[in-house]
């Protein structure tokens, strides 16, 4: 397969992932705010810090409020990972290979394409309530991996897209993590509050995680969320159940099913790994943030480990050719 291809569909699915992620954050946020005062900025600001945007924010917006977030998260062109920046950028990586791809997805990919743009178009974003807008790009973006999943071969190029997705799914799994844990709760007199236990529901909620936790622990605790969220090896949306998944990929892609063969299997076998034989415990002991952090950075690593190991070292031998 073309490096081009593979990284194409790499981010396409990137960057459907990132659009859904942030749909369902909003979307279980307003819900959240409707506890609290009208606008207040220590509802909103938390979504814009899990995004790695809040520089950004500070140099387009004088202030924090609901309308500017839902604008700059949801449909700000300037921000390049608003959904509308994402769907459109997924778009023209479907665009540019149309012929690895099947009709249903093109149109699928078109029909989220067209409904946000008109939401933009429409000012959705400036409705008393516009949970259905968000609920519905949630619904699209599933309904999108459906039919990548029933209608596309297994073969390299999906590999390669299920990889970005995933690891799309775990970066945004610890930052909602992160985001909780030291911005949403201020004083250590509110643990095991009624504020915090809100908290914590919402940031199950969020990541569709609420169901499957109270039938594995029933009571909700900081420990047992962050163990269902970063070490549970079924919950597709834990962040070692997105690593074993993508490890996977992976292996098809390489045909390698022991060690490594290039810095992508080394990079993701050992974080991988290293998840599968720590105890929660272990996290809180070092510190939830610090832990947090470093996986964010060592998941960065994955993703320079695959463009080295598959998109620029392909592109670069064809240029030789």
């Amino acid at each position: 397969m073309l490096s081009r291809v593979a990284n194409t569909m790499y981010w396409m699915n990137r960057y459907i992932e990132r659009a859904e992620n942030y749909a369902r954050f909003m979307d279980v946020n307003f819900n959240l705010s409707l506890e609290s005062q009208p606008n207040a900025e220590e509802q909103w600001k938390p979504l814009v810090v899990i995004t790695g945007d809040w520089p950004l924010y500070q140099s387009l917006y004088e202030t924090v409020n609901k309308n500017n977030v839902i604008y700059f998260l949801g449909f700000d062109p300037q921000n390049q990972n608003s959904i509308y920046s994402c769907i459109t950028q997924a778009r023209e990586n479907a665009r540019s290979i149309r012929p690895e791809i099947t009709k249903e997805v093109w149109e699928q990919i078109n029909a989220i394409y067209f409904f946000v743009k008109d939401g933009l178009e429409k000012k959705r974003w400036k409705n008393n309530d516009p949970r259905m807008f968000f609920k519905k790009i949630k619904e699209n973006c599933q309904l999108l991996y459906g039919i990548l999943d029933a209608t596309i071969s297994r073969n390299d190029g999906w590999h390669f897209g299920k990889i970005g997705q995933l690891i799309e799914r775990a970066d945004k799994t610890s930052r909602v993590m992160d985001v909780k844990y030291h911005i949403l709760l201020t004083t250590h007199q509110e643990v095991g509050g009624p504020l915090d236990l809100m908290q914590w529901a919402a940031l199950l909620k969020s990541v569709s995680a609420y169901d499957m936790y109270r039938k594995k622990y029933g009571k909700l605790t900081a420990v047992n969320i962050s163990e269902f969220l970063i070490l549970d090896k079924r919950f597709p949306r834990s962040m070692l159940c997105c690593l074993i998944h993508a490890e996977k990929s992976l292996q098809e892609i390489t045909g390698n099913t022991g060690g490594f063969s290039n810095e992508a299997e080394k990079q993701l076998g050992k974080l991988k790994s290293e998840l599968e034989f720590i105890e929660i415990g272990d996290v809180f002991e070092s510190g939830l943030h610090e832990y947090l952090d470093e996986f964010q950075k060592r998941l960065n690593a994955v993703s320079l480990g695959l463009y080295n190991s598959f998109f620029a070292a392909q592109a670069q031998t064809q240029i030789q050719q």
